[in-house]
């Protein structure tokens, strides 16, 4: 994704919700500016909400920092630390692009972007490295040296093939635009996701939230329960948004539940929203005054195409 010239590097996904991710997601859904500079004593009290401590909470930070997304202000002798200005650019971007996943069926021309490639059998790290930048590319292996992705745009493959393999001796490539003729069958696109996995997947977040829904539509709710739900709740969906291949209608298996998923997510995301920040400004207003002029709260737009709307208390 873009990010106006500057490198972030996102934490990488894993299993559960992480401090790192609590924080990012914390910050990037209610801090939509890098002027808003807080000390670390404010982010400890926001990820004791979790219930991580607070040394798990400054090493999320600091890692933070590392990466580019926090930045860092001198203050006396008391840092403050605030979003990166490249990083709510980012923040902008990937919330909106969350909060629209699913909602807007995809444009599809019939045709794949397919990468085939031919290494040496010496040249196992630029194979691991190639593996590897194709997968955060977002194409999956459909045998070993042919990669496709229902992606449109081959710009940024070509250019990463080019940089990894343009200099390697021995090293041939190609980027395509190809077509199946038998989508569905054993050696079509299909078989080479895990559309059971991802199916179960989508089941258990629906299964998961249930009990949440439920207390949300009854408002038996209150803000610091709110807070952290809302958090784990688009943590877990922003997974969907990164593993899903959003895959032609028709190579789905009926009853696909994606849908269901995305309605579960939007309903239970949006009615959290204004407990959430209210407890938000509650916790951080102790040690940063400053709190409820700065906090907010994305609200999905009605259209998914539109970005998503910032709310006040």
């Amino acid at each position: 994704m873009e990010t106006h010239g500057v490198d972030v590097a996102a934490p990488r996904l894993q299993r559960g919700p992480s401090p790192q991710h609590l924080l990012t997601t914390v910050l990037g859904e209610h801090l939509d500016s890098a002027d808003a500079a807080l000390p670390s004593a404010t982010v400890v009290a926001v990820l004791r909400e979790f219930g991580i401590s607070a040394a798990s909470a400054r090493a999320a930070l600091s890692r933070l920092v590392r990466r580019g997304l926090i930045g860092v202000r001198a203050n006396g002798r008391t840092p403050l630390y605030h979003v990166a200005p490249q990083a709510v650019a980012r923040h902008r971007e990937t919330m909106h692009r969350f909060l629209a996943f699913g909602g807007v069926p995809r444009a599809w021309d019939g045709q794949w972007l397919t990468v085939s490639f031919s290494l040496p059998e010496s040249l196992q790290p630029q194979r691991h490295a190639l593996r590897k930048a194709l997968g955060s590319l977002g194409f999956v292996r459909l045998y070993d040296s042919v990669w496709i992705s229902p992606g449109d745009d081959p710009v940024p493959v070509r250019d990463r093939l080019t940089q990894l393999l343009g200099g390697v001796p021995g090293a041939r490539w190609s980027v395509m635009r190809t077509r199946f003729e038998d989508e569905a069958g054993p050696g079509g696109p299909a078989a080479a996701y895990d559309l059971d996995a991802l199916e179960r997947a989508y089941g258990d977040f629906v299964e998961r939230h249930e009990p949440l829904l439920r207390d949300v539509r009854a408002r038996r709710v209150g803000p610091a329960r709110a807070l952290v739900a809302r958090a784990t709740l688009m943590d877990g969906w922003r997974r969907f948004a990164a593993v899903d291949p959003d895959l032609p209608p028709d190579l789905l298996p009926l009853g696909w539940p994606r849908e269901q998923a995305r309605a579960t997510f939007l309903e239970a995301h949006t009615a959290l929203g204004p407990l959430a920040h209210e407890r938000l400004v509650d916790v951080m207003s102790p040690t940063w005054p400053d709190a409820a002029r700065w906090v907010t709260h994305y609200v999905a737009a009605d259209d998914p195409r539109d970005p998503p709307r910032r709310a006040s208390r």
